[in-house]
């Protein structure tokens, strides 16, 4: 009789499925998982460590870089950190301006994860129309800071300026007929805040389409269904947070339990999963999407009544205007001194912990009085949940550990730092 042995395979990093750089040994019996390791690393930078050497406003951009498809929330996590080390007041303007991006990110973030978790399964047509919301979304961000993906527009002490009265159009070109371009800049005759309205007025149709195209569709249920099945037990023993943790019917949102910014001030509710299968995590996100675009309604409307200043007017942490920089020579000093020293944060240390799209997200700082951060520690919620990997992939199939990981929303800018 012949000896009957596990095989071991790499499943990654170059496996389309391994989102990034993922590299998991399978220990297989047959088809069936007997053990999932994973190894990580392969993308490690060292955002940590050249925290060290780096001005806390110089820090800011690292924090793009971590999740790089939830941008603004890691900034958010790092800027409150320092803040509550200076301790120093955002203006109310600012903290709205903050939930509304944290939770157009937060859009962003699952309109990425809904669509890849369908194209690793074999749902090619999602991704397309993920993809078209994402474009506008990226547009906003483009809008306020510049930049497309890597922001930079949080800063300790509020945001980098105001939204812009005037939201940027399609150009004629060669390639779109008059028709097709009165369509596309049909929402962009007014401010930003006007062109995010429409969005959000838009938005829940656009969801109801994805309903449409997955949510009963029998082969995606076929492959999420009672697969990774995580217990409301085990999802908090494993350090599980946001939909990971809501997807396994605890409902623990760090926005209503322990709120901050102007998260007490809005409406909205926590979805919660019953089953902590794939299915279920899957439709929590699903609903987070027309949570946060109530969210988003609520900023957007308090936003065209209220304004005021969107950063501190404490000039060593942030600068003064230009045209105090010109005409005043304390106010020059200030900024000399801001950008060629950077912030003086005083001695301590602090946790500051957000509700990242992905689960909980925190930054641990401590300072010593200099310049820059003597020490930092990021919390990163993919982290824990690509350590349950044995746990949820033991005794499914191969082609379940895909579904796996696409439930988990990983990102490895995070997870291996």
């Amino acid at each position: 009789m012949a000896e009957i042995r596990n095989y071991t395979i790499n499943f990654g990093p170059q496996h389309p499925a391994a989102h990034g750089v993922l590299r998991l040994v399978l220990e297989l019996d047959g088809e069936v998982v007997e053990r999932a390791d994973p190894h990580i690393g392969l993308l490690h930078r060292g955002t940590e460590k050249l925290a060290e050497t780096r001005t806390w406003l110089q820090n800011v951009p690292y924090m793009d870089r971590l999740d790089y498809v939830s941008m603004m929330c890691n900034e958010h996590a790092y800027c409150m950190a320092v803040e509550r080390l200076l301790g120093i007041e955002v203006p109310l303007r600012a903290q709205y301006i903050r939930v509304m991006f944290d939770e157009i990110t937060r859009i962003l973030n699952h309109l990425l994860n809904i669509g890849t978790h369908a194209i690793d399964i074999g749902a090619m047509t999602m991704v397309i129309y993920t993809f078209r919301e994402r474009e506008d979304l990226m547009d906003v961000y483009e809008a306020v800071s510049g930049a497309r993906l890597h922001a930079a527009y949080y800063r300790p002490g509020g945001v980098y300026r105001d939204l812009p009265d005037v939201m940027p159009q399609y150009e004629p070109s060669k390639y779109r007929n008059p028709a097709k371009l009165k369509a596309l800049n049909a929402a962009r005759g007014g401010s930003l805040l006007d062109f995010i309205e429409d969005f959000t007025n838009r938005f829940p149709a656009l969801v109801a389409d994805y309903h449409t195209l997955l949510t009963d569709n029998r082969i995606w249920k076929q492959r999420t269904v009672d697969v990774g099945v995580v217990s409301p037990e085990q999802a908090m023993a494993l350090g599980f947070s946001g939909p990971m943790l809501r997807g396994s019917g605890i409902e623990w949102d760090l926005r209503k339990k322990m709120p901050y910014e102007v998260y007490d001030k809005v409406d909205f509710d926590v979805p919660v999963g019953v089953n902590g299968d794939c299915y279920d995590r899957y439709l929590v996100r699903m609903e987070e999407f027309l949570q946060s675009n109530r969210i988003i309604k609520q900023c957007v409307d308090w936003l065209r009544k209220n304004p005021g200043p969107v950063i501190s007017d404490n000039h060593k942490v942030a600068p003064p205007s230009r045209e105090g920089m010109k005409s005043n020579m304390e106010e020059l000093i200030h900024h000399f001194k801001l950008f060629s020293e950077g912030i003086h944060v005083p001695p301590g240390e602090v946790y500051a912990g957000i509700e990242h799209p992905k689960g909980e997200f925190g930054v641990y700082l401590v300072s010593d009085g200099a310049n820059k951060p003597y020490r930092m520690k990021l919390r990163a919620p993919g982290f824990a949940h690509l350590s349950a990997c044995d746990a949820m992939g033991k005794g499914h199939m191969i082609a379940d550990i895909v579904a796996i990981i696409g439930t988990m929303d990983i990102v490895f800018g995070e997870i291996d730092r």
